[in-house]
């Protein structure tokens, strides 16, 4: 059974994520939907709009992700999830929506824990590689040494 990835978030995020993912994932625009939370809607418009897009993935499993909890794409989130068939976890990156589309066909609750792996392997601090921040070799010329 393949879950449908449902992604609501602050306006243009959700679907900013979507464009990203069916860059990786071409053939899967019907898995994947996304609900742009504009701030100019009532709060009901917004459940309503999010429930048709979840009902317009036709999947018997919905990972549903948002951006912030607690934020108003999370409160919408959370009417449309049951627990069951339809889990939702806030803090969505890009890592998490791929490593997601990879494994959407494993049981939901594998589904999660993969997803929520992918998110928190993916934010990591990088090591910068620019000359002036590393330690000169003893093989290393220096910038003033002149070759002939």
């Amino acid at each position: 059974m393949t879950a449908g990835l449902l992604i609501i978030a602050h306006s243009p995020l959700a679907s900013a994520l979507r464009e990203c993912v069916l860059h990786v994932f071409a053939d899967s625009a019907d898995v994947v939907a996304a609900v742009d939370i504009r701030s100019d809607l009532p709060f009901d418009q917004l459940v309503e709009e999010s429930r048709q897009a979840m009902a317009a993935l036709n999947t018997p499993r919905t990972l549903v992700f948002t951006d912030v909890f607690g934020a108003t794409p999370c409160n919408v989130a959370q009417k449309l999830v049951d627990g069951g068939h339809t889990r939702l976890i806030a803090g969505v990156n890009l890592p998490m929506l791929l490593r997601a589309m990879t494994y959407r066909r494993e049981p939901i609750e594998a589904l999660v824990a993969r997803a929520m792996a992918g998110g928190v392997q993916g934010v990591m601090q990088v090591a910068t590689a620019a000359p002036q921040n590393q330690a000169r070799k003893k093989h290393d010329q220096n910038p003033g040494d002149h070759q002939q």
